[in-house]
Formats: structure tokens, C-alpha cells, sequence
């Protein structure tokens, strides 16, 4: 049996052909029962890519976990080639808590590559890259906003390396963010270590919202018809756009906000994005944008401070903007119109 026709993951080997459920131990409890990440290999008949999905490294995003689920529940895929590996909860600990953070108050997505005897996160962080990493040949890391904000739906990736630029394109959000990710991030180290990796960041944590599912599921579909290991079309988004520079639209004072845009609107330099009034009503400031660009992000909180991010705006020139608004129109995308609904119901949205 030649190396090809195995896959090693939590001390087991995985035949070609082959669906089989792992734990890969992570830790144990304050009794010394184990604790494992869940873990579902889909391996084709025929050798091929390797690739991983992950969720839920930040425990209170979920969105990710979701996307997993349906695309397991629904999608049943049938790989012509190559293995799969679906982690749809990595911390466990904070799942279980519906905490971001680990216990020990570290964040997991920090904490890469890690070591094998370092804190809790470091360890964590150290058998993912041993366990999946080195074992794979490309990554899918799937995120939400932070607490009390929310993201319209947008990959990042390090798109000067062409095999990360390869999977970000196929994945086929409308905006994908350049750049190598924060320190410690997992993808950074994942594509640092050979093994190119892109997020999804969509909606909001303690949700699994139904339009940001189906991006999650269309966008793993689609890189797996990149890869030649399913037999599908790619579906592709009214327009692509590489950002490389955003900004944030800030606080000026502390007060309630009223919105005049939502997540995925296109804006110009200059656009009402929000309206700050005092506790009683009294229009304070009117908040703008800089640059135009469209929404990328937004709080979901309206009771701010000053220097509390509004607004995440991802910059276009005003060509862009007029060109991209024209694509999206003509096309009338249901699924971005749903997107946009979905991820403004918890927003106070008023005409500017």
C-alpha cells in the first residue's frame, strides 16, 4: 500500500475509499476523561488534494459549524478523487461555553504553530498543525465578526502566494481582503507551512444565519470543483474584487446610533453612514464615510463611546464602485439580496 493510499490522523490510518468520525485528543478534563476536536475524513476511491475545513476556533462563531453540518446534512458530497477532512467544532471548549475565548482566556487564533508544551492554547494550536496541517494541501478556516458586530461575507487570503490566491478565487466570495492574517493566526501559520489556507468571514457569532450557510456551502463547493475533486460547475458571484486596504468609521461621542446603510451597500466618500443622537433624541453627529468602498462590516450594538468602530469599509476607487453597483443590478443576485436582509435584521437602518 503506497503512502498515497493513507491518511493519518489521530494515531489511525484512513484508507482511500473510506468515511470514517475521529476524536483528535486535544486535552482532558479536571477528572482526566479525554476531550477531542470532531473530526469527519471523506476519502474518494482515488488518491488526490487533501484539504481541511475548520470551524468554530473562536467557540462563539458558528456560523462555520452550521455551514459544516448543512453541507453534510444536504450535500452528501461524492469526491471523484482526493480526501476531505471536516472539523466543524475545533474549540470545543468555548462551544460548550459559548465563549470566544479558551478558559484559560487565550485566544486559540493567536496562538499558532504553538507547542507541544506550552499552555493550553499553544498545545491545541500545536496538534492542529501536525494533525491537519502537515497532512494536508489546502485549508478552509471558517469565521464570524467578533461580538456585537457582524461581517458581510468576504474571504482573506494571502493572494501574493498563487496557490492561496488559486483557492480564494474559486471559493467565489464577491470580496476577498489581501493579506497574510494577523500573528498566530492559523491561516498565516497553515500557508507559512506549505499549506495554502483562506477564511470566510460572514455574519454574526451565537448565530447560524441560513444565507451565510448557503455561502459557506457554495464557496466549499466550489474550491473542491477547483481542486478536480468533485464534478460540478464552479458557481461564480456578480463580480469579484481583490480589497487591499479598509477602514473603520468611528465614534466621535458616545450616544445611539441610527444606521443609513447595511452590510454589503455600496458607499461614497462622503456618505452618511450613521447618525449619533444623545439619550434623548438630540442629533449629535453624523457619521461618514472616508473613502468609497462598500460595507464590510458593522456594529450590531447602536449605544457607543467614542472611538468604537461603526463601520468597516473596504476601499474601491469610485470607478469600481459605479462598475461593481452597475454588475451587481443587472444581475440581480437573490442570494446577495437575502445575504444583505439576513445580516440587517439586527440593525436600526434609516434613510440618511
Amino acid at each position: 500500500m503506497s503512502k498515497e493510499d493513507l491518511f493519518e490522523i489521530a494515531g489511525q490510518s484512513i484508507p482511500l475509499g473510506t468515511n470514517e468520525d475521529v476524536r483528535l485528543p486535544i486535552s482532558q478534563t479536571y477528572t482526566g476523561d479525554p476531550i477531542g476536536i470532531p473530526v469527519r475524513i471523506i476519502r474518494a476511491d482515488e488518491p488526490g488534494p487533501k484539504i481541511f475545513v475548520t470551524a468554530a476556533i473562536h467557540g462563539d462563531e458558528i456560523n462555520g459549524t452550521g455551514i459544516i453540518h448543512d453541507f453534510l446534512f444536504n450535500d452528501r458530497p461524492q469526491l471523484t478523487c482526493g480526501t476531505l477532512v471536516l472539523a466543524p467544532v475545533v474549540n470545543v471548549f468555548g462551544f460548550e461555553s459559548h465563549e470566544r475565548y479558551l478558559p484559560d482566556r487565550r485566544d486559540l487564533n493567536r496562538s499558532f504553530p504553538g507547542s507541544e508544551s506550552g499552555s493550553l492554547a499553544s498545545r491545541i494550536a500545536h496538534t492542529l498543525m501536525q494533525e491537519l496541517v502537515q497532512h494536508c494541501d489546502y485549508g478552509i478556516d471558517l469565521h464570524t465578526a467578533a461580538v456585537q458586530r457582524t461581517n458581510f461575507p468576504n474571504v482573506r487570503a494571502d493572494l501574493s502566494n498563487p496557490r492561496t490566491r488559486r483557492l480564494a478565487t474559486a471559493f467565489g466570495c464577491m470580496l476577498t481582503v489581501d493579506g497574510k492574517g494577523p500573528l498566530g493566526s492559523f491561516r498565516r501559520e497553515a500557508t507559512r507551512a506549505g499549506c495554502p489556507t483562506i477564511i470566510l468571514e460572514a455574519g454574526e457569532p451565537w448565530k447560524v444565519e441560513p444565507s451565510v450557510l448557503q455561502i459557506g456551502i457554495r464557496g466549499i463547493r466550489n474550491v473542491l470543483s477547483e481542486l478536480g475533486m468533485v464534478e460540478r460547475p464552479v458557481e461564480k458571484p456578480p463580480f469579484q474584487v481583490k480589497i487591499r486596504k479598509t477602514t473603520w468609521v468611528r465614534a466621535a461621542v458616545g450616544g445611539i446610533l441610527k444606521f443609513h446603510v447595511s452590510p454589503g451597500d455600496f458607499v461614497e466618500a462622503d456618505q452618511a453612514v450613521a447618525t449619533n443622537y444623545s439619550i434623548m433624541g438630540v442629533e449629535q453627529s453624523v457619521l461618514t464615510s472616508p473613502v468609497p468602498g462598500i460595507v464590510l462590516g458593522m456594529a450590531t450594538l447602536p449605544a457607543v463611546k467614542p472611538g468604537e468602530p461603526i463601520c468597516h469599509i473596504a476601499t474601491m476607487s469610485e470607478g469600481q464602485v459605479r462598475r461593481f453597483r452597475k454588475k451587481l443590478e443587472a444581475t440581480r443576485s437573490d442570494l446577495h439580496a437575502q445575504v444583505q436582509a439576513d445580516l440587517a435584521t439586527n440593525l436600526d437602518v434609516v434613510p440618511g
